[in-house]
Formats: structure tokens, C-alpha cells, sequence
């Protein structure tokens, strides 16, 4: 198991953004400024109430928006691109599970030969090996996003960036599914930027939460979320988890100036 500190005590940042701004084309101010470092191998949580800019952001350093000013650096290994979980699975339903998460390689004219053993281990990974025959109309919501977050690992990415995936889940699907990213986390190393509006979720995922203000969002406070790891059911009913929850609510509230109860 891959030792979740190591690569954050090199001290690498795998994600820069530098006086970042987003001003849309009606005149909303979105974003910003917003200056943040995530190091590599961290897992990093984006919180803040909704509309304030945590999405943006997220697209903004996967390049599919570009900022109004301001810079953004990632440093991933040539050939490496950063994945990207949408919160809808964004699933095609004429295709079969193998050929949905198989889509990028496709796109990148990977041989299919080279293609069928990435998208094995892709499915492997998320447990939904014995599903790869199976269309998106079979599934379920959780089974789904696994399917979105099998797509986004089969390009081993070093950044994955995760837009509030598990929201629209019930309690345990969203419980089970967190518990599973942690140890995809653990295994692979990967630097996860994930973004979502839940206290309970950004503290029980993350070493480190982002609170951010309201609209336009800038950083109002950081958080560090200090636990044994690895983490599980127990530390979930914990003091401990139960004490960063308040830390974080609070800081929530502050950021975004609305009364908040646990």
C-alpha cells in the first residue's frame, strides 16, 4: 500500500493556480482572485455553498474553461492526462460498460489491443469487473459512476478532479462509494481535487479542506484534517471526525455568512 504522506512530504505541488479570476460573458464575477497549491499525492476537498465558484475552478485547472486572468500550472508525467468525474455518469447508453470507460483510449487512437488490457484493469479497480458486458440501463446510480470514475482512471491520470460525484446517491451507496475512492487513493497515488458541499464528505475524504466564500469564490479558510489512517467506519463515528466537522461548519458559516447546524 502506497504510503499516502510520501509524496506531500516532497513537497511538489501537482496543481498551482496564481491570482486566478473568471468573469463569464453576462458579467458574472464567478471566481476569484483565487491562489491555491495543491502538492502531489494529496487529496484536497473544495467545499463551499453552492454557486460559488468550486466547479469553475475545478474546470478551469482541467483546461476546459480558461480563467479571465491569472495562471494555472499541473505537473503530470508526459502522456499523463488529468481525469476528470463529472457529477452525472455522462454515460453513452448504446454502449456497453468495456466500451464506455474504453472511450478516451479511443479518442487518443490507442490500439485495441493496448486498449483491452487497460480497460480490464480500469474495471478491475473499481469492482465492476463482471460487468463490462452490461449497458448503463442495467446499472444502478452507484454502479454508474464507478463506470465514470473507471473512465477517468483508464488514462492513468496523475490528477483526477472529481465535481460533487456522489451528491445525487443515497446515504450508503455515497458511504460505500467514499470508502472505495479512499482506497483507490491509497493504491494509486493519484493527487485528487474533489469538490463537493457536504462538511461530513470534504472531512471524512480529505488531509486538507478548502472553504471558499460565496460568489465570487475566493479561499476563506484551509483546514487541516489530521486522522490515522487508514480511515473507515470507525473513525466516521469518531470524536475526532466529529470535532473537524465542527471546525469546518464553522468555517463554512464564516465563509459564507449563513448559520449552520450539525
Amino acid at each position: 500500500m502506497l504510503d499516502p504522506d510520501l509524496s506531500i512530504r516532497n513537497n511538489v505541488n501537482a496543481v498551482s493556480l496564481h491570482g486566478v479570476t473568471k468573469v463569464y460573458d453576462n458579467g458574472t464575477v464567478a471566481l476569484g482572485p483565487l491562489d491555491l497549491a495543491i502538492r502531489k499525492g494529496e487529496f484536497v476537498s473544495l467545499l463551499g455553498s453552492s454557486g460559488c465558484g468550486k466547479s469553475t475552478a475545478l474546470r478551469i485547472i482541467a483546461g476546459l474553461i480558461q480563467p479571465t486572468s491569472g495562471s494555472v500550472d499541473t505537473a503530470t508525467r508526459s502522456g499523463h492526462s488529468i481525469g476528470f468525474v463529472f457529477q452525472e455518469p455522462t454515460l453513452m447508453p448504446w454502449c456497453n460498460v468495456r466500451e464506455n470507460v474504453r472511450l478516451p483510449l479511443k479518442l487518443a487512437h490507442m490500439a485495441k489491443a493496448e486498449s483491452d488490457g487497460r480497460v480490464a484493469d480500469a474495471l478491475a479497480q473499481v469492482g465492476l469487473a463482471e460487468f463490462a458486458d452490461a449497458f448503463p440501463r442495467e446499472l444502478s446510480g452507484g454502479m454508474k459512476m464507478r463506470v465514470s470514475l473507471a473512465r477517468a482512471l483508464v488514462t492513468d491520470p496523475d490528477i483526477l478532479l472529481m465535481d460533487e460525484p456522489f451528491a445525487a446517491l443515497d446515504e450508503i451507496t455515497r458511504f460505500r462509494l467514499n470508502n472505495d475512492l479512499l482506497a483507490l487513493w491509497r493504491r494509486l497515488g493519484k493527487t485528487v481535487v474533489f469538490v463537493t458541499h457536504s462538511v461530513f464528505e470534504s472531512v471524512y475524504l480529505s488531509q486538507r479542506v478548502v472553504v471558499m466564500t460565496s460568489r465570487p469564490g475566493r479561499i476563506s479558510a484551509e483546514c487541516r484534517i489530521d486522522a490515522a489512517e487508514p480511515r473507515g467506519d470507525e473513525f466516521r463515528t469518531s470524536m475526532a471526525y466529529a470535532g473537524h466537522c465542527r471546525d469546518v461548519s464553522q468555517a463554512l458559516m464564516q465563509a459564507s455568512g449563513e448559520e449552520i447546524r450539525l
